[in-house]
């Protein structure tokens, strides 16, 4: 899932839409930028050193997000159903603190 999916995900589904625009930008800006914290936290935290040596190589090589997208689930087995829990329960706590 890309940075514009999982906006259009948040606007939709917490409901923000009676905000003005500029707001509403503002809040999923903020919002994105935390879940994709948490995730990277998450992805590090599953990581053995090796794999953290392995990622950090990708990123200064400059490697694009699908490179290193599937760098991370050939390390990581449970990968997606990892970040879709994170969202998830980023999703539910975003709703009960509106």
């Amino acid at each position: 899932m890309d940075q514009a999916q999982i906006q259009k995900a948040l606007s939709d589904e917490l409901g923000i839409s009676n905000l003005p625009q500029d707001k509403q930008e503002d809040l999923i800006i903020r919002m994105t930028e935390l879940l994709l914290k948490r995730i990277f936290i998450e992805t590090m935290d599953k990581l053995d050193e090796e794999g953290r040596d392995e990622y950090e190589k990708l990123t200064e090589g400059g490697a694009g997000p699908r490179q290193i997208e599937e760098f991370l689930k050939s390390r990581i087995s449970d990968y997606e159903e990892m970040v879709q829990k994170i969202i998830v329960n980023f999703k539910e706590e975003m709703k009960n603190n509106i």
